[in-house]
Parts: structure tokens; sequence; C-alpha cells
């Protein structure tokens, strides 16, 4: 846990999406979902795909966040993008309980994440 800590506090995606596995599963610590959004959220902002994968699991189930089908969408959209076939299925699913208005505000908040980070 500390060597985690210490790679993902230096910026280390990686490491930084172990933290946050480590926090939402509770081993060795105290299972914190907020914490361990905090981490995949750094984690995926550098293109990891799991963690955007994994952000895209906390925003349906509303753990550590509000529940929010529209971030939830983007999340996993961008985890698709990268190759992550489970997040093209889960967006499709959740695409069902969405508005078309949703859809498309998703969609474009996934675009507009990948011109800003260039990934």
């Amino acid at each position: 846990m500390s060597w985690f800590r210490k790679a993902a506090e230096q910026g280390h995606a990686h490491a930084q999406y172990n933290l946050g596995v480590t926090y939402a599963e509770g081993k060795g610590i105290a299972q914190d979902y907020v914490a361990a959004v905090k981490w995949w959220r750094l984690a995926a902002e550098q293109g990891d795909s799991h963690a955007q994968f994994n952000l895209g699991l906390t925003y349906t189930e509303g753990r550590g966040v509000s529940q929010d089908y529209v971030q939830a969408h983007m999340w996993f959209n961008l985890a698709a993008a990268e190759g992550i076939e489970m997040g093209r299925k889960k967006r499709d699913i959740i695409a069902k309980n969405m508005t078309p208005a949703d859809i498309s505000k998703a969609q474009r908040l996934a675009r507009e994440w990948l011109e800003e980070h260039g990934v």
C-alpha cells in the first residue's frame, strides 16, 4: 500500500489505478469509495482505460459519487475507445435507461475530453 501511494502521489497512473482498487475493495485499509474515485480520476485523466471503466461503474452505481448515467456513459465510452470491450457493453446497457438528449450530452463530453487531453 505504501509503495502504491508513493508512486501514485508522484503521478504514476497505474499506481493511481491500483490505489483506487485497494480503496474500493477495502483490502488492508478501510473501504472508501470516495478515495477510490479520487485515485481513479487521476489515472483516468492520464488516459488509463481501466480507471476510466471503473469511473463508469462508480457513476452507474453511485458509489463515491452521485449516480449519473451521463458521466457513466462518457467514461465507458472513453474506455471502449481504448479497447476495453466491457466498456462498450456497459455503455450500451446504460444507454437503454437514458434519453437521446442525455446520450448526446455524454458523447459530446467524451469528444471534448479527448480533444482536451489529446489521449
